[in-house]
């Protein structure tokens, strides 16, 4: 039987919180919200419920944000002429296209159409959006051969479900007449190729009536393959629809796909693409699983079939039953630039290396070795050298940097963030990248971290190869001072702490996942309520995951937990992203194997690169934090108070 803590429990817990709040404040170097950030959000909110709003933020640079956030409260009734106001008042900037967009939804609800034509702007790429503008067109009587071509672009541009906007204007242009069968086969094949029978339907409506008897059987045969396709017309349609329907059936049912796979393709005439589409997915879907037949259904799979992804789940495949020599001509088997990757040079040279070949395995660890990822770092693990980093740092000109930050969509961007409106601040961030060279790009990564937002590292860098290369901005130590006391109190690496809140959240702590893990370490918050349980402390309920002394406490702590549980950290590092459940079948499959061909076996895509990932963060968070790293190899065993590694620019690199 569990009891509440006690108010002694309760005031301690307490203190040690507010105690690691302010470690972390004085440790980031970023100030607390400034008078005019709490300002702005409590505008925003009172603009949400309707409430008046001081006089003196009309003069606030992002004002703009306020007004759309008043004027969406009241779209079903606002006239059309404030509406058009305000459009005009922000012109050209991303706070009159937010507001656009919503305008035009609560226009085509109130069958406006002069006004969604008199509101439209060319530059609108959205679906539902354009769809909206088409049928304004149509009821307006401004429906001409253009307006045939881009119902019917639109019509064609997936074989998936479009929006329910787009309903009128494809009626419309049915009744017309300019929504041809051959237009209609068109999205049906697809919609084939997407596996998707109801939009398969859907286009048949349509088509003439011994036309559309046809087209509902391809449907059928998609949903869930008959016998009727052997009767089909030996058409190059037909064999499609086919080997859609049967590849989409190997994903769910491979051993039923490969049964129906010979009387369907002799029927029809496959040729071997045909062939290939449906073997691919056998293959695919019985490998993923690791079921009996893997290796005789990847060998069955004709060569021009093979993918990246089925090319490395053949290495894969030979990897999890230790045929080092399937392994090695699987890998020799695929492209060049998948081949010559960090990866599989890694892989090639550990086959090699098994099967009694160093002299093959050195060069080929040498190339993996030049870079600074996971293998790469195994790589130099296994010849004994340095790890590879050229790093660089940004110029040091502040008055630069200055004038990005005085950018005004830098100055509202930077205001949304701190006032938690991250999908605006997105918006103004957006449009003033488009405004910037490569030079000033980058110092607006660095003025967004001196802002708190550390992601724009991740989607804004990387457009130049050497933009890999700022680890400063791409790696930030955020919170240094809160992990390492989380790190000393649970006994574990601070650079795998920070290694795992980089790769959850990129030190985000208002982030939240669809499966509603939320904060810097995406605690998920059943999770943090038992482990705040079992630690003797109270739970303050899921928000308090937002708080990053709560998150870097509950993670940290479940850290912990996952390594006392499974012993090795690359094993609590695949519980922590996958569970337990997984975790302990991809154990009970491969006892024993080498930690690296265990990550590389893991069936879950998210999961091996995760496993990966951290790692190879914590590698470079270890050289952050004290200018070397304990060796990655000694690292995934647990063993991080060992002789450290240095770190150098290989000759040759992109730093010379």
């Amino acid at each position: 039987m569990s009891h509440a803590p006690d108010l002694r429990t309760r005031l301690r817990f307490r203190f040690r919180l507010a105690a690691l709040a302010l470690l972390a404040l004085a440790a980031t170097g970023v100030h607390a919200q400034s008078a005019a950030d709490v300002e702005l959000r409590r505008a925003l909110d009172a603009a949400a419920r309707g409430q008046a709003v001081p006089a003196h933020m009309s003069r606030h640079p992002a004002y703009g944000w306020i007004e759309f956030t008043a004027l969406r409260r009241n779209l079903a009734t606002l006239p059309v002429a404030q509406a058009d106001a305000f459009l005009q008042r922000y012109r050209g900037q991303p706070v009159a296209e937010a507001f656009r967009e919503e305008w035009l939804r609560a226009l085509h609800r109130r069958q406006d159409w002069a006004a969604i034509r008199a509101a439209w702007a060319p530059t609108i790429g959205n679906t539902g959006l354009r769809c909206i503008e088409l049928d304004a067109r149509h009821r307006l009587g401004a429906v001409d051969a253009r307006w045939d071509q881009e119902v019917a672009a639109i019509w064609t541009s997936s074989g998936n479900a479009l929006p329910d906007e787009c309903n009128a204007p494809f009626a419309a242009a049915s009744a017309r007449g300019s929504l041809t069968p051959a237009l209609r086969w068109q999205r049906l094949e697809l919609a084939a190729a997407e596996w998707n029978p109801a939009v398969m339907r859907s286009a048949a409506t349509g088509l003439p009536e011994a036309e559309r008897a046809l087209a509902e059987d391809y449907a059928a045969f998609v949903q869930a393959p008959h016998a009727r396709a052997a009767q089909w017309p030996k058409t190059a349609r037909s064999r499609l629809v086919a080997s859609h329907g049967l590849a989409k059936l190997g994903r769910e049912n491979p051993d039923a796909a490969e049964a129906q796979l010979p009387q369907v393709a002799s029927a029809l005439g496959f040729d071997e693409a045909e062939r290939g589409r449906v073997l691919h997915q056998v293959a695919l879907w019985t490998v993923a699983s690791y079921l009996p037949g893997s290796a005789q259904r990847l060998s069955a799979v004709p060569l021009p079939a093979y993918d990246e992804r089925l090319h490395e789940w053949q290495a894969r495949e030979a990897l999890s039953r230790s045929d080092w020599r399937a392994a090695l001509a699987a890998i020799e088997r695929m492209p060049a630039t998948q081949r010559d990757s960090s990866r599989w040079s890694y892989f090639a040279a550990r086959m090699h290396d098994l099967l009694g070949d160093r002299a093959r395995a050195q060069p080929l660890y040498a190339r993996a070795a030049r870079d600074a990822t996971f293998h790469g770092f195994l790589a130099a693990d296994r010849l004994g050298q340095p790890y590879a980093l050229c790093p660089i740092e940004l110029p040091a000109d502040a008055s630069a940097r200055a004038r990005i930050a005085n950018r005004p969509e830098m100055v509202r961007s930077m205001a949304l963030v701190r006032a938690d409106r991250p999908g605006w601040a997105t918006r103004e961030w957006n449009a003033a990248l488009e405004s910037f060279n490569d030079a000033e790009r980058r110092l607006a990564v660095a003025v967004a971290q001196d802002n708190g937002w550390f992601d724009r590292a991740v989607f804004a860098l990387g457009r130049q190869p050497e933009e890999t290369r700022l680890y400063t901005l791409r790696f930030p130590l955020f919170h240094d001072e809160l992990i390492r006391a989380e790190a000393r109190r649970h006994n574990l690496d601070p650079a795998w702490i920070a290694a795992e809140i980089r790769a959850e959240s990129t030190f985000n702590p208002r982030a939240r996942s669809p499966a509603d893990a939320r904060g810097l370490m995406q605690v998920i918050p059943a999770t943090g309520q038992a482990v705040a349980r079992r630690l003797g402390e109270p739970w303050a309920g899921a928000d308090s995951l937002y708080d990053p002394a709560v998150s870097i406490r509950l993670g940290t702590a479940y850290l912990r937990e996952m390594k006392e549980r499974y012993g090795l950290p690359y094993v609590a590092i695949a519980a922590y992203n996958a569970g337990p459940a997984p975790t302990r079948r991809w154990m009970e499959q491969r006892p024993g194997m080498d930690a690296d061909l265990w990550i590389e076996t893991i069936s879950y895509r998210e999961t091996r690169e995760y496993v990966a990932r951290v790692l190879a963060f914590s590698v470079i968070y270890d050289w952050r934090l004290h200018g070397q790293a304990a060796p990655l190899s000694e690292r995934m065993q647990g063993r991080v108070d060992v002789a450290r590694k240095p770190f150098a620019c290989p000759a040759g690199s992109l730093a010379e």
